[in-house]
């Protein structure tokens, strides 16, 4: 019986151990980052991609520095080369360091920094492959 009692914490810690690495794990494996931005304005930082439940969320790291333009937008291409025009990075009382990816993008190959006022690419990061 005693030596039940010492065995049985030491297999709780293990299984809980096992857990905890599994989610870990599980997490690593859902957050895809890009190469670092290039651009003129944009080139600092990357883009991190992660999966919360059914949405797919796009964020800039804290060394990122969002550009001093009028309208720095967050956008998106896919794999096709399309498109997609998501929301400013500047909102009235601070930064949009994050934002969440519509689910009629199919995936996401790269990430741009585009100023919506003078219709110009700021900066650009790519994935390795595309994520979704």
């Amino acid at each position: 019986m005693k030596l039940i009692t010492r065995i049985l914490p030491v297999l709780a810690l293990a299984a809980l151990y096992l857990g905890t690495s599994a989610t870990y794990a599980a997490d690593a494996h859902n957050m895809h980052t890009t190469s670092g931005f290039q651009g003129p304005k944009a080139n600092t930082g990357m883009a991190v991609h992660t999966r919360d439940g059914n949405r797919s969320m796009l964020k800039v790291t804290d060394d990122f520095k969002v550009p001093d333009t009028p309208a720095p937008t967050w956008r998106v291409v896919d794999s096709k080369g399309n498109i997609y025009t998501l929301d400013a990075f500047k909102i009235k009382g601070g930064e949009k360091r994050e934002v969440v990816v519509p689910n009629y993008v199919p995936n996401i190959a790269k990430v741009q920094v585009w100023c919506a006022f003078a219709e110009v690419l700021l900066g650009e990061a790519s994935f390795s492959t595309a994520v979704k």
